[in-house]
């Protein structure tokens, strides 16, 4: 269990963290501080408490955004891929259709072809 010492406001506190996630505390620790510093600016010392919870609560409302945006994100990949799988299945039938005429005419062709050396269309003669 990691351990990291977190300063907020101009005071320290000691957290525990898993191992490896020492630096990740570090710096949303730091988010925290900035945000009260920032609301600090604005609001003047209205007290270390409500600079604090406001503090939380425009973190937790930039949260909320991101969390929204992701699900919107994902929306719109999920309507990307089925898109994309449509488009794929169009193209599917375009080409086995193409195929399909290509042998039809390569077909009348070799028969064509048969009539006009006077041999029927297996390649034997009339």
């Amino acid at each position: 269990m990691g351990q990291v010492n977190v300063t907020i406001s101009g005071k320290t506190y000691r957290m525990a963290c898993d191992d490896g996630q020492e630096e990740h505390l570090e710096s949303l620790g730091r988010q925290l501080g900035e945000t009260i510093e920032m609301l600090r600016g604005q609001f003047g010392e209205i007290g270390d408490q409500r600079l604090t919870v406001m503090a939380a609560i425009t973190l937790a409302d930039r949260y909320s955004e991101a969390e929204r945006r992701v699900i919107q994100l994902e929306t719109e990949v999920t309507g990307l891929e089925e898109a994309r799988a449509a488009i794929t299945e169009r193209a599917d039938s375009r080409e086995l259709g193409i195929a399909e005429a290509m042998e039809s005419l390569a077909e009348r062709l070799e028969s064509l072809a048969g009539r006009l050396n006077g041999s029927d269309p297996l390649g034997g003669n009339a």
